[in-house]
């Protein structure tokens, strides 16, 4: 039973720790298009579709957000409140709304959830919605620089893309989290802290070394 047990979190250890790996891997180009704005309704839904596939820093976000509902035993739909947060983020961009130290604000809401499943404590509902909800703000607007300039189309179809992609993955995540620790949340939710709190500290070094 020891032995089982021991194979069940060294399995939950192992899913906790993929957004670090993820975040410690060489950044990627953040565009589906090599840099050029989306001119075409399929433009700009592939680049929806592959910004938070591609950026190395979102993707981990993304798992992070599905980690933190899965073995927090959060309800399922939190997740899209992140990602209503980013198309409105987007939307903030590319209406010229201006604001400072984006991703650097990302990094420290991602150690912020990252400590607070750490402690392994219950926390409210309506905090956790208030995280994603910012968090997911600063990620849209962070993604609004790709699409910044583009015709209706494209910029439609860039949010679709976005959205459907976002929240196909925090969903799965999540429930492949809630399935493989299914009955040792506590532990899980402890080693799933450490790891994204590893995803913010990895995330905000990189951003103030490039800032430097």
């Amino acid at each position: 039973m020891g032995d089982h047990m021991s194979f069940r979190h060294l399995r939950c250890a192992v899913l906790a720790a993929i957004p670090f790996v993820l975040a410690a891997a060489p950044a990627s180009a953040h565009h589906m298009m090599g840099g050029r704005t989306p001119a075409t309704f399929l433009e700009g839904l592939l680049s929806g579709l592959g910004h938070p596939v591609i950026g190395p820093d979102h993707l981990a976000f993304l798992l992070a957000v599905g980690v933190v509902v899965g073995v927090g035993g959060l309800n399922l739909a939190l997740p899209a409140v992140f990602v209503a947060a980013t198309a409105i983020g987007v939307v903030a961009h590319v209406n010229s709304i201006g604001l400072p130290a984006t991703e650097i604000i990302v990094a420290l809401s991602v150690l912020l959830a990252g400590v607070l499943i750490a402690r392994g404590r219950a926390l409210p509902t309506p905090l956790w919605i208030a995280i994603f909800a910012v968090a997911g703000f600063f990620h849209g607007y962070a993604f609004g620089e790709s699409i910044f300039g583009a015709e209706p189309a494209p910029l439609g179809a860039y949010l679709l893309g976005l959205v459907l992609i976002q929240g196909v993955l925090t969903v799965a995540i999540a429930l492949v989290a809630r399935r493989l620790c299914a009955g040792i949340s506590e532990p899980a939710s402890r080693l799933a802290g450490a790891a994204i709190v590893g995803v913010g500290f990895t995330a905000l070094i990189g951003q103030l070394v490039l800032g430097a």
